[in-house]
């Protein structure tokens, strides 16, 4: 049978081996768990009672539907006696775990729990064994009755029925219970909380461990004796800080004492020394006397925790002393019972015990070394929605990842082996645009991803850093990652290129010729020609002239975008008094050529938008004028309320006065209008007072001079506005404080709800017609952000991860930030020739193995969009491969070539990310730069299979000693390429193409010239 089941947007494909539709499995299971009524309808929520969460949240119920539904299922025995009020009978395991595999079948990640167990009977000190049973089932091992349900000892379950009738009668009667190991397993692993509240539920238990006893025969001993061992190996024990859910001996000595698993048991397997002989000590026997404190406390802490198991939670915290002492009575009757020696009673009695308070836990292994598996855990988290990866390590599932751990464990070796700058140099990274010498390497984190197309997905083949931490510098971060910010951008140049081919191609010459066309609007003109004069009107070969259409990489030109004036530069200097093609610009990176294909994408994207730009620049009558004026007014303002706002939130009423009149020339007329702002209802002698903190002493405050300054500034004589310019002040800026000397506790939102008529108010001037250059400077204003507006929702399209754009035309050259992930998702919708594949790095999940309840489930992705035209993307191609042939990662030219001689196609976008905060004075004078972070990436195809990023980052305050670019991550692909080598010569997961397997090599380091 096959099921498939909506998980999150995914699509899960269960696979068992039943024939019957899905729906009467349901509809019979819910008979079955009914004792024989019919539950119908039956759903997932209420199948939650009888199996684990996991299922009903991701998969249903599946392969136990279909086989206990069945009456030759083999499950049909269990189904029924869970119907019948019993515990599903199976070897249930004693150690589960989230386990993450690669391709190859070989282990990423394991989590084990409980981590410290036996694995097996004769792994257990016999003293251990012998101070269970005494405690606990004395008659459990007994072998003279190999065929004992240990279920029961009728002489303890007797008396315990006993002295529960009479407790009944006197409260004062103790009444202890009567299970044994087995019925305990039973009580802790099925009952709810853990607890036997009614006489029912010790019956369920007690014939459920019956059932469990004779899987394997008649004959119990061996069960038996594994019956120890399981309770040896999960008995609560509570929970501790740092630690979690403590289950078993192993894991609770090393929990609430601190002691290692193996030590103890090497102490407690260890004979006992007999006391000294009367002749002369042996050497033999004086060490094992020494032995003797150390072996007491083992077997003290070992004996507390089995006691401990009766109340843990109380035990293991405000009833530590009570457990002390319990311990210490056990310890004198075991030896007066011949269950231990009194020599080692002696040595353990006076040894005081100290529980841990807190968990301390080890410092964990290298976040490093193990970013692909946490990747992978945090997206199977999501799709389980289980709240924390506590939770998610302890299911006793098996994850199948499409991960290449042989390429990953090259790739992770080669990238944490760069903080050596020994193997840096080794690696070629110091030379020309590298790094220079003495630069400090560990300060440096190297990423890399690596992802395969199939006919449905992308894989996940390889995902590693360098940063020895959780955080994934991949997805997790707004990162400048510099030029590869072009790529977007020829992308949406392309796109419109397309759009405008599909428009006009179909037109004639004297149609084409009677467009109206903006003379704003380079590119609509551009193709107007193109298609006039063309001999092949085909998108392929508009595209192709496209991209040879010429601009200057001249710096000398200002550019007013972004609300200002912005000049740019080129990386490299030659280029400047060059004109070049597009196709020429992407190859070498030059940034000058793309300011000006983004100001012409603009542009176009103005003109053809509603509302035609040119109308409302040309027309001063255009109604929707006024609407831009209002949106600027509104959008200007907002930004001016949020600046005063951060400058004077939180400081008492004087402070802010003297911080917003600090600088300002003092004068009683500005002061005047500036008090009346602040507090419109106050009298002359406020006013008065205002006047003489401000003022010099022999300032005019007689009565005549206020009144005047009264009757001329008061409150009704100004708008907010004309009243800012009389004060020498932002009119914006007065309201503010004027607002918190009222409301000292307000928040920004309700200063920005408060303040929406103040932010029209102010600009009123500028709706006045004889402002009109000052109208169409700030309506141009609006358009380029509404045209990046909709250029952001085509990079959104294409997987852009940020839900806005800087609106300048510095975005293309990364103004607006990326990250690597959505760069390495773009790649991958150019190599897959336009389409969006989603990504696949789950490709399977088994839970519980080996039990009732196993379920598999292998990942079917959803069907796959186009989002670009091929003819785009195979141009996009041919512009990446002349990157590595021509251009700025040429280093890789030829770097893999297959077993037949044929050299693998590489192409990319290099990126050089220099993220500064830049301080400005008047006139635009820079007074500070402060670097925040560098960065250079790689983002690249190889072949038609493959694609990725490879990114080198230093964050502050390290980030303004380094020089490197994106030379830097071109060079490591180029060092990183033996162990790629195998995938290019068609090896999946160590299966060649011809039935071979093949192992990628070790990256070998020697020292190489940076070309």
């Amino acid at each position: 049978m096959s099921v498939a089941l909506a998980a999150r947007g995914s699509v899960w494909v269960h696979e068992s081996d039943g024939g019957a539709q899905a729906s009467a499995a349901v509809e019979a299971l819910g008979t079955i768990l009914g004792g024989g009524k019919r539950v119908d309808p039956i759903g997932i929520d209420q199948l939650k009672p009888f199996v684990p969460e996991t299922f009903a949240g991701l998969a249903g119920m599946g392969d136990l539907i279909v086989t206990c539904e069945s009456p030759h299922g083999r499950n049909r025995h269990a189904g029924e006696l869970i119907a019948q009020g019993l515990f599903a009978p199976y070897r249930e395991k004693t150690q589960t775990g989230l386990e993450l595999r690669d391709c190859r079948g070989q282990p990423l990640f394991a989590a084990r729990y409980p981590e410290r167990v036996y694995e097996r009977f004769e792994t257990v000190p016999t003293l251990l064994i012998d101070s269970l049973l005494f405690i606990e089932n004395r008659e459990l091992l007994d072998e003279e009755f190999p065929l004992r349900n240990p279920a029961i000892e009728w002489d303890r379950f007797g008396k315990a029925v006993v002295d529960q009738l009479r407790h009944r009668v006197d409260e004062s009667h103790s009444a202890a219970g009567g299970s044994t190991l087995a019925t305990q397993i039973e009580k802790y692993r099925h009952s709810p909380e853990g607890r036997t509240e009614k006489a029912r539920e010790k019956l369920r238990q007690m014939a459920s461990a019956s059932l469990r006893a004779y899987l394997d025969g008649e004959n119990t001993l061996p069960r038996r004796r594994q019956i120890v061992v399981d309770y040896l190996n999960t008995v609560p024990l509570s929970a501790q800080v740092g630690f979690g859910e403590v289950n078993g001996i192993g894991d609770g000595l090393w929990a609430w004492y601190g002691r290692d698993f193996a030590e103890v048991n090497r102490l407690l397997s260890t004979p006992l020394a007999e006391p000294a002989p009367s002749r002369r000590p042996r050497n033999a026997l004086a060490f094992k006397q020494a032995l003797i404190p150390r072996q007491a406390l083992a077997y003290k802490q070992a004996l507390s925790l089995m006691i401990a198991q009766r109340r843990p939670s109380y035990f293991l915290a405000e009833g530590e002393p009570v457990l002390h002492q319990l311990t210490d009575s056990y310890l004198r009757v075991m030896a007066d019972t011949g269950v231990i020696t009194p020599q080692l009673r002696d040595a353990a009695l006076p040894i005081p015990l100290k529980l841990h308070a807190q968990f301390t836990s080890p410092r964990p292994a290298s976040f490093a070394g193990r970013k692909a598996a946490t990747a992978v855990r945090g997206k199977l988290q999501a799709l389980l929605a289980m709240p924390r990866s506590y939770d998610l390590d302890r299911l006793d599932l098996t994850v199948v990842s499409p991960l290449d751990g042989q390429v990953q464990g090259a790739a992770s070796t080669l990238l944490r082996g760069l903080s050596d700058p020994a193997q840096a140099k080794a690696a070629g990274l110091y030379g020309y645009h590298l790094l220079n010498e003495g630069d400090d390497t560990s300060k440096i984190m190297f990423s890399f991803t690596l992802f395969e197309r199939t006919g449905n997905s992308n894989l996940l083949r390889v995902q590693t850093d360098s940063f020895d931490q959780p955080f994934d510098i991949n997805e997790g971060a707004r990162l400048d990652l510099g030029s590869t910010a072009k790529l977007r951008t020829l992308v949406t140049y392309l796109e419109l290129v397309a759009e405008l081919h599909a428009r006009w191609s179909g037109l004639s010459a004297q149609q084409l010729a009677a467009l109206s066309i903006s003379r704003r609007d380079p590119l609509a003109l551009w193709a107007r020609e193109h298609l006039a004069k063309a001999d092949d009107r085909s998108l392929v070969a508009m595209l192709n002239a496209a991209m040879e259409r010429s601009y200057s990489a001249s710096p000398y030109e200002g550019f007013f975008t972004g609300g200002g004036l912005h000049h740019f530069e080129n990386f490299e200097p030659e280029d400047n008094h060059r004109t070049m093609s597009v196709r020429e610009a992407i190859t070498r990176s030059v940034n000058l050529v793309f300011i000006r294909l983004m100001r012409d994408v603009v542009h176009h994207v103005m003109a053809r938008s509603e509302g035609e730009s040119a109308a409302l620049i040309d027309d001063p009558d255009n109604p929707k004028r006024s609407e831009y004026l209002a949106r600027f007014a509104d959008k200007e303002g907002r930004e001016f309320i949020g600046r005063f706002y951060r400058k004077y939130a939180g400081k008492p009423a004087q402070e802010a006065e003297d911080l917003m009149l600090h600088g300002a020339r003092p004068t009683p007329v500005r002061l005047a209008a500036a008090f009346y702002g602040l507090e419109p209802n106050a009298g002359v002698d406020r006013l008065s007072q205002f006047l003489a903190r401000h003022l010099a002493a022999n300032a005019d405050l007689s009565n005549p001079t206020l009144q005047n300054l009264r009757d001329k500034h008061g409150p009704e004589r100004w708008s907010l506005a004309d009243r800012g310019y009389i004060a020498g002040l932002h009119p914006l800026e007065l309201w503010v404080v004027a607002y918190l000397r009222q409301h000292p506790q307000a928040g920004l939102g309700e200063v920005l709800n408060a303040s929406s008529a103040q932010r029209q108010e102010v600009y009123t001037w500028l709706f006045k017609t004889r402002h009109k250059g000052a109208q169409d400077a700030r309506i141009r204003n609006l358009l380029e952000v509404d045209a990046f507006a909709e250029i952001h929702r085509a990079w959104k399209r294409l997987g852009y991860p940020f839900e806005a754009l800087t609106p300048s035309y510095a975005t293309a050259l990364g103004a607006s930030g990326d990250r690597p992930a959505a760069l390495a998702e773009l790649m991958g919708i150019i190599v897959n020739r336009g389409m969006r594949l989603p990504v696949t790095r789950i490709a399977a999940l088994q839970f519980a193995p080996g039990t009732p309840y196993e379920t598999r489930l292998a990942y079917q992705p959803p069907k796959g969009e186009r989002v670009l035209q091929p003819e785009i993307t195979d141009v996009l191609r041919r512009a990446l491969i002349g990157v590595v042939e021509d251009g700025t990662a040429k280093r890789l030219k030829g770097a893999l070539v297959r077993r037949d001689g044929s050299v693998v196609e590489i192409g990319g976008k290099t990126g050089t990310g220099d993220h500064r905060f830049d301080t400005y004075g008047h006139g635009g004078q820079l007074i500070s730069s402060r670097v925040v972070n560098r960065s250079a990436t790689f983002v690249f195809l190889i072949g038609d299979r493959y694609f990725g990023t490879m990114m080198a980052y230093v964050h502050e305050p390290y980030a303004a000693h380094y020089k490197f670019t994106s030379a830097m991550p071109a060079q490591l692909l180029k060092v990183l390429t033996p162990a790629l080598q195998p995938l290019v010569d068609g090896v999946t997961c160590g299966v060649a193409a011809d039935g071979a397997a093949r192992q990628p090599e070790p990256v070998a380091l020697r020292a190489t010239r940076a070309p």
